[in-house]
């Protein structure tokens, strides 16, 4: 199993909590971005870096990304694709993306989507609070407590 991240819009407290994580379990932990993060050096952690544009981040996660893998993702689309290829999605606020609940987030997405296109003002995200990372810390936990049973020290 590897870790891919969806490094773009990733909060700094997210990429902490996933260092510790990839450190202790032994898992390789892939950040993918435009630009470079600034990450700590160890054997389990790389950078990938891709051009700039619209999914190129997002393409490169999928073309990567294996049956088992887990993708850490705020990107609705991209975890419906990498669901489709039998991997498993963490947004960075803690939600576990499955084959279950994946179709009505897009749906969702879609619609709130095409009401801004039809010029609706429905406001973003909320803010990124420390409530959001440890929901993220806690699901990243349990997760890997589940799946990762043989890496876990």
């Amino acid at each position: 199993m590897k870790i891919y991240v969806d490094a773009d819009s990733c909060p700094t407290a997210i990429k902490e909590i996933l260092v510790r994580a990839s450190i202790r379990v032994s898992l390789p932990l892939i950040f993918i971005a435009n630009q470079p993060v600034k990450l700590p050096g160890s054997e389990y952690i790389t950078m990938i870096i891709v051009n700039e544009g619209p999914d190129i981040a997002d393409d490169k996660i999928f073309e990567l990304v294996s049956e088992g893998d887990l993708v850490i993702s705020e990107d609705i689309p991209l975890a419906d694709r990498v669901i489709e290829k039998g991997a498993f999605v963490i947004s960075m606020r803690g939600e576990l993306y499955t084959k279950e609940n994946i179709k009505q987030r897009l749906a969702v997405r879609d619609l709130l989507s095409d009401l801004r296109s039809a010029g609706l003002e429905t406001g973003g995200p909320a803010r990124f609070k420390q409530r959001d990372s440890r929901m993220f810390a806690d699901q990243l936990d349990r997760f890997l407590t589940k799946y990762c049973k043989n890496h876990l020290p």
